[in-house]
């Protein structure tokens, strides 16, 4: 059963399990600071396909198709997908999962997707709709220049606030059954969801300007319902602010008397050296915090060296055609607590 805090999170009593996590990524992230924490680095960032999109395909049906080797004796309880990417119409998810034929829940929450998936399959399995069910995110660097900003061929160059979009692919295994191997799972114990904040911004290259406000009204308003404090968590991770969202984010918590830079990472600073690899302000991408949730969250996680942390992906909803037509780019996160299962 759940319980309902506030308006807008959820505590569960008896815990949701990620059995498992699989990250698929490309070269480039390979080449960052997770070097060799990945289950897969895939050399062609197409993946053998004729077209970026086909690429990204790729990059999920491989993801899923490891996690289902991963959990074999679990596998054919999966009852549902759920998952979604940034290009139009989930098009890197459903060409990706559909030769599965399993039920599939096609989401959208931009870069924050991963935490929207994981809130809603852990909702589903809470409530007995599911004994078992897969969350699946991806995101490709060269299909979402071409889907938001310009073609790669125009080679127009990056301001230092924009982000670079993770090519990659992260899936997980929910389950309501504990595994015998106590630590070989991570518990979903809390979900925050986000809510829609706009603060006016129409600069489609500073997406941590966008999702900055966003992650401090998720943030704010889950350690009310709970009741909390940042000394409670071991870290607070949000998905891909950047460098430029980080420094809003940390400003706008202190506003509220809240320090939290003692704690916080951001997945698209763990993801890429910027510097080196000539990345900006960092990594993003719906494939940004669910490949470092697989390759860096969890295991700590499993470990005991992390025993509580809040995992917090952002994302900015725009489209080609609200920022076409002179649209703002409102922002939105999704919290959910993960605990070590020792």
């Amino acid at each position: 059963m759940a319980k309902q805090l506030g308006i807008c999170s959820v505590a569960y009593e008896e815990p949701v399990y990620i059995r498992s996590g699989v990250s698929v990524v490309g070269k480039k992230e390979n080449e960052g600071p997770l070097n060799g924490l990945f289950d897969y680095v895939a050399d062609d960032p197409m993946m053998g396909g004729k077209t970026w999109e086909e690429g990204e395909n790729a990059f999920v049906k491989k993801a899923v198709s490891l996690l289902m080797q991963k959990n074999s004796e679990l596998a054919s309880g999966v009852r549902y997908i759920v998952g979604g990417d940034l290009l139009g119409q989930g098009i890197g998810t459903t060409f990706g999962v559909e030769e599965f034929h399993l039920p599939f829940f096609g989401l959208y929450g931009a870069c924050s997707t991963s935490g929207e998936a994981l809130s809603i399959g852990s909702m589903l399995v809470n409530a007995g709709c599911a004994d078992e069910l897969i969350c699946v995110t991806s995101s490709h660097f060269a299909s979402a220049e071409k889907e938001f900003r310009t073609p790669l061929d125009y080679g127009t160059q990056r301001p230092e606030c924009a982000t670079w979009t993770v090519t990659g692919s992260g899936a997980f295994l929910l389950s309501g059954k504990e595994p015998q191997l106590r630590m070989s799972a991570v518990r979903i114990t809390g979900v925050t969801t986000g809510r829609i904040v706009d603060y006016g911004v129409k600069d489609s290259m500073n997406m941590g300007a966008c999702m900055a406000p966003a992650a401090a009204d998720t943030l704010l308003r889950h350690f009310k319902d709970f009741k909390s404090e940042p000394k409670d968590y071991d870290r607070i991770i949000t998905g891909d602010l950047g460098m430029v969202g980080r420094e809003a984010l940390l400003q706008l918590m202190r506003e509220e008397g809240i320090e939290i830079s003692d704690r916080h990472i951001d997945c698209g600073i763990e993801m890429f050296d910027s510097l080196a690899q000539k990345t900006n302000a960092g990594g993003s991408g719906c494939g940004c915090a669910a490949t470092v949730l697989a390759a860096l969250i969890l295991p700590k996680l499993r470990s005991g060296e992390w025993k509580k942390v809040i995992f917090m992906p952002t994302g900015a909803l725009l489209s080609r055609v609200s920022f076409n037509e002179g649209k703002t780019i409102p922002g939105i996160a999704h919290c959910v607590v993960l605990e070590h299962n020792g």
